[in-house]
Parts: C-alpha cells; sequence; structure tokens
C-alpha cells in the first residue's frame, strides 16, 4: 500500500493519486485530504470523484464519505462500461471528469462517465474550456475523448449535466517545444437564456476582440445561450499556434459586467504570448499525465504549484520526469 500525505495539497492531488492508482495498479491511501484547505477533507465533488473511481475499476474504497481525511483504494480489474457520478451540489463536474480521464491510457474497451453537478463553476476548468482548449489538443495529441453536455450548471445551483466518452488510447510522444507563430484565435462565450435580451454573450465576445489588433486573425467566434437552473455565464478565448496552445476563460457573477468577463479571459492570453512556452500554465499540468505515458518534451511558462505537486506525485508511482529551463520556459522530458 503507497501511502501519500496531502497535508500540503488540494483536491488534484487526491484525483491525481487516484487515477495513477488505477494506471499503475497500486493500492494507494492517501492521509490529510485537502489539507491545505481551510476546510480539509472531502466535498460532495471530492466524494464523487473517488466513488467514479471505485466504480470504473471495480475496486475497494474506503473513507468514501463527506468530511474524511484518508481514503484509500485498493483498484480491481479496469474494464470499460458506463460510471454515474451525481455530486449533487455545483461542484465540479470537469474536476470529476479529470479524475477518469487518464484511464482512456490503459482501457482495453469504451468508458464512459455521466455526471451531474456544476459544469462552468469557479476554481475549477469551466467546461467552456475543457470542450474548446483542452479535449482538441488531447485529441491532436492521440487520446480518444469527448465531451457532451446535455445542461449547462452554473453556481450555485449547478443542475448541469455532462457525459465524458473514453477510447481506448495509444498517443505517440509529444512534441510541444517550440510554439511558432499565431495562426489566430478563437473565441467561445455562452450565457444563459435570462440574459439574452442584454446581449450578454455577444458582449462577452466582443471585448475580448477590442483586446487584440486588427490584424490578429479570428477563426472562430461561437454565441451560445443555454437553459440553467441559475443565471451565469462562461467566456472562453483559444489562439492557436503552428505548434500550440494557450487558453483562457471567466465566469461572469452578479454584478461583473459582460464587458468584465470578456477582458479577464483575454488577458490570460495576452500574458502567455510574452512567454516562450508551448502551451500556457493552465494545460502544463493537464498535460503531465500523457507526457508521462508518451514521452516526449513539452515546454511551460512556469513551474506552478500545481505542476511541482504533481511531479512529486509522479515520483512516488516511480514515474520520473526530467525539468530544466531554457529560453525563459521550462522544459519538461520523459521517456
Amino acid at each position: 500500500m503507497l501511502e501519500l500525505d496531502g497535508s500540503d495539497a488540494g483536491g488534484q492531488f487526491l484525483r491525481r493519486a487516484l487515477a495513477l492508482s488505477i494506471l499503475t495498479d497500486t493500492p494507494v491511501t492517501v492521509e490529510h485530504v485537502r489539507g491545505s484547505r481551510p476546510e480539509p477533507g472531502l466535498k460532495p465533488q471530492h466524494l464523487a470523484a473517488v466513488q467514479a473511481a471505485a466504480d470504473a475499476c471495480d475496486g475497494t474504497v474506503e473513507g468514501a464519505r463527506l468530511g474524511a481525511e484518508t481514503v484509500s483504494l485498493d483498484p480491481g480489474r479496469l474494464s470499460g462500461g458506463t460510471v454515474t457520478a451525481d455530486i449533487q451540489t455545483a461542484g465540479s463536474v470537469t474536476l470529476v471528469f479529470d479524475t477518469l480521464l487518464p484511464l482512456a491510457l490503459r482501457i482495453d474497451d469504451p468508458l464512459t462517465v455521466r455526471a451531474t453537478g456544476g459544469t462552468d463553476v469557479a476554481w475549477s476548468p469551466p467546461m467552456t474550456w475543457y470542450r474548446h482548449v483542452k479535449l482538441p489538443l488531447l485529441r491532436d495529441l492521440g487520446v480518444e475523448v469527448a465531451v457532451d453536455v446535455d445542461r449547462t450548471g452554473f453556481y450555485p445551483v449547478g443542475g448541469g449535466a455532462a457525459t465524458l466518452s473514453l477510447n481506448p488510447s495509444d498517443p505517440a510522444p509529444l512534441a510541444l517545444s517550440d510554439r511558432g507563430s499565431l495562426e489566430g484565435i478563437r473565441v467561445y462565450s455562452k450565457a444563459a437564456n435570462g440574459l439574452a435580451d442584454a446581449e450578454v454573450a455577444e458582449r462577452q465576445a466582443e471585448a475580448v476582440l477590442e483586446q487584440f489588433d486588427d490584424d490578429v486573425t479570428v477563426l472562430e467566434r461561437t454565441i451560445s445561450y443555454v437553459d440553467t437552473d441559475s443565471p451565469g455565464t462562461a467566456c472562453c478565448v483559444r489562439a492557436d499556434y503552428e505548434n500550440g496552445v494557450a487558453g483562457a476563460s471567466a465566469l461572469g457573477e452578479k454584478g461583473k459586467p459582460a464587458e468584465e468577463v470578456g477582458r479577464e479571459a483575454a488577458s490570460d492570453v495576452h500574458s502567455f504570448e510574452g512567454t516562450n512556452a508551448a502551451v500556457d500554465r493552465y494545460l502544463a499540468d493537464q498535460l503531465l499525465v500523457v507526457l508521462v505515458a508518451a514521452g516526449g518534451e513539452l515546454t511551460i511558462p512556469t513551474m506552478t504549484n500545481h505542476v511541482e505537486t504533481s511531479l512529486a506525485l509522479f515520483e512516488a508511482f516511480g514515474e520520473s520526469v526530467d525539468v530544466s529551463e531554457k529560453d525563459e520556459r521550462v522544459v519538461l522530458r520523459a521517456g
């Protein structure tokens, strides 16, 4: 049984530990779950992730209850089929998906994950970014994954529903070193139906475009209004390079002008433009599992806490990543 200490980490540490436990068939115990948070222990979204991970591999889990600060998983046989996860709050659906997405690297049969909760909520990857930035890049790398959104769920009610579809995948070694020139940007802006008369989604998108020079090619501009149980908005910007991707997102909230949401999303992309990395700081941690599994090279803007914590966790499971610096960027190599 591999024993891990989460006293200096958050939920990502637990989610990745569960995934690596299943991928390497290693029983694991995580103590002091979310120990760095003001209220440690399992919240509804973390509990849903633990239960979904155990169901996906027919494993034995201990500590699967709200507030638990010690969780153990003894993975069983990983197979395909369907797993359901009902968060029962506006907790993040995408974070539950992130727990199981790496299993595409080991499954022999398709795996479907159906989850309900919050699809576009704070402190997690919004579904808008997930679908339009992360997943397209993963598919380009050879990971066969897709998400269908049945209903959007904003904070505080949630009520969203989405399905993650995974197929057996064998990605080629990563070759994300020099990103090349900017090819253009894509803008995705959505809002609850009740905000259509105020043209909130249009205003968010327009605010994004105002932050870029006229000579920047707009490859895509998508405006949508959706049925939701509570009002909300989301805006996502993706910058496509010859050999790299950057993405950023922002969420609306009461009293926050639509224009501010758009400017916030655009600001993170502009910050990335000043780096020499192939992917942005948000994608950096998201790609580590693929890098370790497939090998290759990945350049990122900086070492974030999430990346540092994940690299230490990989070491605990016997997987190493070489880290160096070159041209004011961090170079990660594996395999």
